[in-house]
């Protein structure tokens, strides 16, 4: 999964470098919400974005890394298990975005491109709503795996609540999950009837309505598992 997010990443430079090369000097680099031309700018500035899906790469790489070295020299099975499951985690969330900024670089550098010989003033792809399904398909496919993820400080639902114990881990993360493949789901249903503006701030608000209630149900599960120990120990 590694060798493949690096793959997506090279793709999406190797893409932009062949573009470029049939491109004017000047192509449209910004757009207002109603999708116009808002700034033009040299065709090079293209390449930041694979730029930045390598560093996404990398952040990701090195964090798996980690895990994959905790593995190595951990003692016990269950931990080496453990740390095993979230480097695989985390290669596949690393996978999942690299793969969604580069069909999203595809989408962008076509509409420079057709803008650019035509001197168009809008856009010829909704970038707005492109990227909104991408993050909906991006959100369903980190949901399915949260409940794989052990507990850990960097990947799933990494608060005092859920870290309390193996139990709040596990079910706060599998509530997790639940939540944000709904909100992946709604985005992409709802983003397909709306215009990308609204598509935008709906997506926020089912990211942060899935949030709070994973957050409100963690909470309610920590305090059943405080609620037990207590009595316990009596």
């Amino acid at each position: 999964m590694k060798k493949l997010m690096w793959a997506i990443s090279i793709l999406s430079l190797v893409l932009t470098a062949i573009v470029l090369q049939f491109m004017p000097d000047s192509v449209p680099m910004h757009y207002n919400l109603a999708g116009n031309v808002d700034r033009w700018g040299s065709k090079y500035e293209n390449l930041l974005f694979p730029a930045v899906i390598h560093l996404l790469s990398l952040h990701w790489h090195l964090f798996a890394a980690h895990f994959e070295k905790k593995a190595a020299k951990a003692a016990a099975e269950k931990e080496r298990a453990e740390a095993l499951s979230n480097a695989k985690v985390l290669k596949i969330v690393g996978a999942s975005m690299a793969a969604m900024f580069t069909i999203m670089q595809g989408f962008i550098l076509y509409s420079a491109y057709m803008e650019a010989h035509v001197n168009a003033s809008q856009s010829h792809a909704d970038i707005g709503k492109v990227s909104c399904i991408l993050a909906g398909a991006v959100l369903i496919i980190l949901g399915n795996y949260m409940p794989k993820a052990k507990k850990n400080h960097i990947v799933g639902v990494r608060i005092s609540w859920s870290m309390y114990n193996d139990t709040t881990w596990m079910k706060s993360n599998l509530f997790g999950g639940v939540a944000t493949i709904i909100a992946g789901l709604l985005i992409i249903v709802t983003t397909v009837f709306v215009r990308s503006a609204l598509a935008v701030v709906l997506l926020l608000v089912y990211i942060l309505a899935a949030t709070v209630i994973t957050l409100i149900y963690s909470h309610k599960i920590y305090r059943a598992e405080l609620s037990k120990d207590s009595e316990g120990s009596l």
